[in-house]
């Protein structure tokens, strides 16, 4: 909403009539007049850059409460998994120790924690923040809405490694021009966040399950149905709380989750210490290689049990945009990686001593005196990391016209980053109850993590990720054709005027703000809504809403405004842009942000006429010698005419500034329209029967059922008018 800079207008001038300006960053940018905001810490907050250690170590606490629970859970039932049906061979418990010791030391430890941490977005992790990433370094997004001013956005300017330029930029040109490479991207985009949101469904299942099912140790009444009915109190009692958001789950679960750190961690080196400190000799490679030597194809079949050691670690990445990137390595790198390391050494040293345990590992290894208190803090913690990293992915992709409209609700004023999403959390407490239901043991669900035994539950996460993959498809597909339908028929400048001059046309009192998705030009549905109601509000506003491929968009850096000719109709153009972490603010409603950015940008206007007009009456078109000559013959009286002019013409300019802010004013004072073009698009004529299902059928179902945009951006009823046009695609 402000003025760049002088040359980059006057360049810019020469390209096209109505240029949306932008103003340099004045003195008063985010990070200053963020400082009196409660918990701002700056740009880089997410990256721990510039922020206090007693606020990383308050995350890293925060964080054990939402990040860990799949992973802190995983030593009650990998063991037991893999090894239920006994164990055959002495040696075989070294080597499922050694596999499990190396895979959670690479892959959580190595891959996530030092490696793909360092590849955020401004500290947002989750697919779809990379795939933001890579549209910002290469044109690679399916929807063009992609402007120059997108460029001066703070978190959208990104840097190349000087030696790495040239591969960058081959690589570059290979993306922009490979139409294949775009769809690719996209859909491994998709189908990485539709696997996500799949083992958001199946790890509460199976860690509620398997902390409940330990009290039938202890009491051999227990029923089967009986840890099935408890597990679904609990999996919705999870689930209920989720609307306290991150920062207060956090804060009630990180106390447990300490205690149960500390309980797996002091029992496994109990364990350790008593029953067979050798264990450690299985760090050797060699026992796996015997391994599978020795089992053929059920050692790798055990794999599918093995790797349930790691379940959750995605949620390390996907959760980052919750806290920071330093407080979530510290935390795994201090308690949790220690913790767990330990619980799987103590489980398998008492499993060389006791190997007829082997179905019961867990529980079986626990002391005694410690059983009922590991019961209760395992019943407890359940599981939460994947339905906080949910709701993360979700919203980014929400943001990116991916996944049908949804309420994101931001849960704490300190971090903007922890949201809670209300229809999301209701259908996966509805999922995990049903997956409970269904599959009742955890063994059975542990199935569904591998695809070899696709009869027997491995064909679920299959199912997931195929439903949740179309239905982002088909979603965002539309809203590219919808895109592209009102690019090529909107309206240009020059029919703006003709309509705006119509003499049939009155103007009411109010300021009318019409919102629009497409940033290029004024949306067709503007003249639809001319034709039938010929009136026009006194001051008009075409509103584009804006999704950019950032995490957040500064206050100071959200509004663009271009005037549109003539200039006494009063009528402007807005882009508000938003980044996929950014959430509308009830308290403070957009249209009151938008008047006062409005306001703003007309004093900016006037001041930049006012800084040409002085500068053309300093220098019109004369040369140094022609100016220096003139000065001799006329001298002062020449000087005295300019100045009289220059201050004729100030004052005329400033009276027009006065006047243009006060019609905004009194149309604000009148009342402020919101209308919105309620869209209903169909399948064009010879269009396909695929085409007519996906379109007519599936996506106008999601839309109707669904939250509208008046819903997302908290409009009052009694002032909206939503107008509607087909649309044939």
């Amino acid at each position: 909403m402000a003025i760049d800079s002088e040359q980059a207008t006057k360049e810019e001038s020469h390209h096209s009539p109505n240029i949306i300006i932008q103003r340099k960053r004045s003195w008063y940018s985010l990070d200053l007049e963020s400082t009196n905001v409660p918990g701002y810490h700056g740009r880089d907050f997410k990256n721990g850059k510039d922020v206090s250690w007693s606020i990383i170590l308050h995350l890293a606490f925060q964080s054990l409460g939402i990040v860990y629970g799949d992973l802190g859970t995983s030593p009650l039932y990998v063991l037991p998994s893999t090894f239920n049906d006994g164990i055959k061979h002495r040696d075989d418990i070294l080597a499922v120790y050694s596999l499990i010791f190396y895979t959670i030391t690479l892959l959580p430890l190595v891959k996530y924690i030092l490696i793909v941490l360092r590849a955020t977005d401004n500290g947002d992790g989750g697919t779809f923040a990379l795939y933001s990433l890579i549209c910002r370094y290469a044109k690679v997004s399916l929807i063009p809405s992609q402007q120059t001013e997108d460029h001066d956005v703070s978190n959208f300017r990104i840097e190349f490694p000087s030696r790495r330029l040239k591969w960058a930029s081959a690589l570059k040109s290979k993306l922009e021009k490979s139409q294949f490479a775009k769809y690719f991207l996209l859909l491994a985009t998709m189908l990485g966040t539709s696997m996500l949101i799949g083992d958001g469904i199946l790890t509460p299942s199976i860690s509620v399950l398997s902390a409940v099912g330990g009290i039938k140790q202890a009491t051999p009444a227990m029923t089967e149905d009986m840890v099935v009915w408890i597990s679904v109190v609990i999996l919705i009692f999870l689930f209920m709380i989720q609307r306290f958001g991150t920062d207060k789950v956090g804060y009630s679960f990180a106390p447990i989750m300490c205690v149960w750190f500390m309980f797996i961690g002091g029992i496994g080196f109990y364990n350790f210490i008593k029953f067979d400190p050798l264990i450690v000799k299985a760090i050797n490679p060699q026992y796996i290689i015997a391994y599978f030597s020795r089992n053929k194809k059920a050692a790798w079949i055990s794999l599918g049990d093995i790797i349930l050691c790691i379940t959750g670690a995605e949620a390390l990445f996907a959760d980052v945009g919750h806290f920071t990137v330093l407080s979530i390595q510290i935390s795994t790198c201090t308690i949790v990686y220690p913790a767990i390391l330990l619980a799987y050494t103590g489980q398998a040293s008492f499993l060389l001593e006791h190997p007829q345990y082997g179905a019961d590992a867990f529980y079986k290894s626990v002391p005694g005196p410690m059983y009922w208190p590991m019961f209760v803090v395992a019943a407890i913690i359940g599981s939460q990391s994947l339905i906080s990293g949910t709701f993360s992915v979700i919203q980014q992709s929400l943001s990116l016209g991916c996944f049908p409209r949804v309420k994101v609700i931001r849960t704490s004023a300190k971090y903007q980053g922890q949201v809670y999403i209300p229809e999301v959390n209701y259908l996966l407490m509805l999922a995990c109850v049903g997956v409970t239901l269904g599959f009742r043991t955890t063994d059975k669900i542990g199935n569904a993590y591998v695809l070899y035994k696709f009869e027997n539950g491995g064909y679920l996460p299959l199912a997931l990720a195929v439903i949740l993959v179309t239905l982002m498809y088909v979603w965002n597909s539309v809203h590219r054709k919808r895109y592209y339908y009102e690019l090529r028929h909107k309206i240009s400048a020059e029919e703006l005027q003709m309509i705006t001059m119509d003499t049939n046309l009155s103007r009411i009192p109010g300021l009318a703000l019409f919102y629009s998705e497409v940033v290029q030009g004024i949306p067709p549905i503007f003249k639809h809504y001319v034709s039938n109601i010929p009136a026009l509000h006194s001051v008009l506003v075409f509103v584009s809403i804006k999704s950019m491929l950032v995490s957040k968009v500064s206050p100071e850096e959200r509004f663009l405004f271009q005037r549109l000719e003539p200039k006494d109709l009063h009528i402007f153009r807005c882009v508000i842009r938003y980044g996929y972490k950014d959430v509308q603010d009830k308290q403070e409603p957009i249209e009151k942000q938008l008047v006062e950015k409005l306001k703003e940008f007309i004093t900016e206007d006037f001041l930049l006429s006012q800084s040409q007009t002085t500068l053309n009456l300093n220098d019109g078109d004369t040369t140094d010698e022609d100016r220096e000559l003139q000065s001799e013959i006329s001298g002062e009286k020449k000087a005295h005419e300019n100045l009289v002019q220059q201050q004729s013409d100030q004052k005329k300019l400033q009276e027009a500034l006065v006047r243009e802010i006060e019609v905004v004013d009194e149309a604000s004072q009148a009342g402020i329209f919101h209308l919105f073009g309620e869209n209903e698009v169909t399948a064009g004529k010879g269009a396909g029967i695929a085409k007519k299902v996906l379109i007519d059928y599936v996506y106008n179902f999601l839309k109707k059922n669904l939250r509208q945009s008046d819903k997302v951006f908290h409009i009052p009823h009694e002032r909206m008018l939503k107008i509607g046009m087909t649309y044939e695609l």
